[in-house]
């Protein structure tokens, strides 16, 4: 066919993500009507349907699968055509999406923003903040330059670059402060009270006590790191937490903070993006106000 145009492709792409008509079209600002009868068009020349329309879901058609996964490879080479004027010109500039993990982005983006505006202006940062599989998919279909994900990922066609390296600390109630550091078999015997399922510093929690995921009445789940630490100021258990995330996370929670160890758990922080894309060196330099913002954050 002659007629297949990219703006069909990002419709087709967009509904594929998002499965619903409506989340479609305002994802790719434009109206229902008009992202409806572009694909519609787009079917009809192909002679195939792309997707089965259900009431309240749209799924890809087993043609539709295929043509999806060819799309968002060639709309990911437009990108990083445009990519490449990017990487021509002088420094940091432009249009750039960034990810970052949610043990990171409440505690890091606030000084990474201001560096990055007073350094940078001509800089136009995108932010999304979600867990590493997302990320790692987002990077993958082109819809994000580069994440900010603990390390290693271990895929390879991702570059990696470490940033730093951070202690977790123990959170207690404040009523425990005198006693005795547990040790990580001690802990196993503790409530722990744990990120939920899908972030990976759970995980790095559950490895340093060697412990496998429990019933809900032993570990007990939050989505953010604020609400295990309220939930240990209210004595229900005990929890772990990455250094940069203590001033934020204790200031209004009456705990008490001790380090573990001898040899403590960490994690290292670090930026990837893909290793195809144009924007490397950018995002190398990135990757350096990136370290300089997280060293002056520790530091301060």
């Amino acid at each position: 066919m002659n007629s297949l145009t990219l703006r069909q492709l990002r419709y087709v792409e967009a509904l594929a993500r998002t499965g619903h008509f409506g989340r479609a079209a305002e994802a790719s600002a434009v109206s229902q009507p008009a992202l409806s009868m572009q694909i519609r068009e787009l079917e009809a020349g192909l002679g195939m349907a792309l997707f089965e329309r259900g009431s309240r879901q749209v799924r890809p058609t087993p043609f539709g699968e295929s043509f999806i996964a060819r799309a968002r490879e060639i709309l990911r080479a437009v990108d990083e055509l445009g990519d490449l004027a990017r990487a021509a010109g002088q420094g940091l500039s432009g249009r750039l999406r960034l990810g970052v993990i949610p043990t990171v982005a409440p505690y890091l983006l606030p000084r990474l923003i201001g560096d990055l505006t007073l350094r940078h202006p001509d800089l136009d940062l995108h932010l999304r903040e979600t867990l590493t599989a997302r990320l790692l998919r987002e990077l993958a279909e082109g819809r994000l330059d580069a994440a900010i994900v603990a390390l290693p990922v271990s895929e390879p066609g991702l570059a990696e670059v470490a940033l730093f390296s951070e202690e977790f600390v123990l959170v207690r109630p404040a009523a425990e402060a005198g006693e005795p550091v547990p040790t990580a078999d001690r802990l196993r015997e503790m409530r722990l009270l744990l990120l939920e399922e899908g972030h990976c510093f759970r995980d790095q929690a559950l490895s340093f006590c060697r412990l496998q995921p429990a019933p809900p009445r032993e570990l007990l789940d939050g989505s953010a790191l604020s609400t295990l630490v309220q939930m240990v100021a209210a004595g229900i258990g005990v929890t772990l937490i990455p250094e940069m995330a203590v001033a934020v996370e204790t200031r209004s929670a009456t705990v008490s903070v001790v380090r573990l160890g001898p040899p403590p758990p960490s994690r290292t922080i670090g930026m990837i993006w893909r290793r195809s894309t144009p924007l490397a060196g950018q995002l190398h330099d990135l990757a350096g106000l990136v370290r300089g913002s997280a060293e002056a954050l520790r530091a301060a």
